[in-house]
């Protein structure tokens, strides 16, 4: 926990309890939650946080590159902790999001009637498909 709390001092970064739960909350968190599912994590430990000081916390975090803000839901924003690039696999089912590392920037060559007119500076793929438990659930049911 120090070193998360030093982290973050040295990039000018604001520490309350309400922050710091939230930075501890998204450290390492592959689950790519969504704004609402860490302000109901952290409000059972702190019950007068308030969903803006999440919100504002995950803004600023994105802000200063900290974390990436996925937008493969319509309805809704998720967070991702590793803001280093790479892409998402969503279960069609029950929608759980991962990670996938491989670099995909070889196949995807743009032409260059588009990078006349563009500079690309990154790509990111969303990939959908089921995950083992549903694929589990699935065959249960059959």
């Amino acid at each position: 926990m120090k070193e998360l709390i030093q982290k973050y001092k040295d990039k000018g970064f604001k520490l309350t309890p309400q922050r710091l739960a939230i930075l501890k909350f998204m450290d390492g968190n592959t689950s790519h939650p969504a704004a609402d599912d860490i302000y109901r994590h952290i409000k059972k430990e702190y019950p007068t946080v308030s969903f803006a000081t999440v919100y504002n916390t995950l803004e600023a975090l994105r802000d200063k590159g900290e974390i990436q803000e996925i937008t493969i839901d319509p309805l809704k924003k998720h967070y991702d902790p590793n803001p280093k690039p790479h892409h998402h696999i969503i279960c069609v089912k029950c929608n759980k999001i991962g990670d996938v590392f491989e670099d995909y920037s070889e196949a995807l060559r743009l032409p260059y009637h588009i990078t006349d007119k563009f500079k690309p500076v990154g790509n990111h793929i969303d990939f959908y498909g089921i995950c083992r438990e549903c694929q589990k659930k699935e065959k249960r049911r059959n």
